[in-house]
């Protein structure tokens, strides 16, 4: 009887054996497919990166050229009204150029400015002379900065070979925009000092 015993008690053993593999293989099988599935979204976070850069670019031209347009018209410098139309000229091409990029990539473009920057814009509108210069200038020197990294990024590190050509090909401009308005933020400080030392003298008679 308790040879019997002894052999049931191996037998049972036995059995338990693959019962205890299939249970490790299945782990395996459903960490691979963690494995895989986190590629795919990897693959698919990546490609929406690329898209989320042409989505933003595009809300950036827009309001460069609505911004621009402003300044051509509202500046008090022709340092400023001149950096003005050159955002509008660069910026309408560009935008151009990206909405035939992305109608190639089926991405739907923003046709109206950001709320933020139409509130700024709403702001710029309702200033004159100096005042409107030094913040339309500012406000050009922080946003191209931001500009010429996100190109530059998107340059380096986009994965779809179109995008990142357009980021490639747009950046050097982009880099002179910002090298322009670091000259006209400075000269627009500058020629803005004098007269708010001197109470003999207003200042919008030194533009003229």
């Amino acid at each position: 009887m308790s040879r019997a015993v002894l052999v049931a008690t191996v037998a049972m053993a036995m059995s338990a054996v693959p019962s205890f593999a299939q249970t490790s293989t299945g782990q395996t099988s459903s960490g691979t497919q963690k494995t895989a599935t986190a590629k795919e979204h990897a693959s698919m976070t990546k490609a929406g990166s690329d898209q989320h850069f042409v989505l933003e670019a595009a809300k950036g031209g827009l309001a460069e050229v609505e911004l621009g347009k402003l300044a051509s018209e509202k500046a008090s410098t022709d340092q400023v009204k001149q950096f003005g139309k050159r955002m509008v000229d660069d910026h309408s091409k560009a935008n151009d150029e990206l909405k035939s990029l992305a109608q190639s990539k089926n991405i739907t473009l923003p046709t109206t400015v950001d709320p933020k920057e139409k509130a700024l814009e709403d702001k710029l509108s309702k200033m004159s002379g100096e005042q409107f210069d030094r913040t339309y200038m500012q406000h050009m020197v922080a946003d191209h900065r931001k500009d010429v990294n996100e190109f530059r990024t998107e340059s380096q590190s986009g994965k779809d070979p179109e995008i990142k050509a357009w980021a490639a090909k747009t950046l050097p401009t982009l880099e002179e925009h910002l090298k322009q308005a670091q000259d006209t933020n400075k000269a627009v400080g500058t020629s803005g000092s004098t007269p708010a030392k001197s109470k003999g003298t207003k200042g919008t008679k030194e533009p003229k």
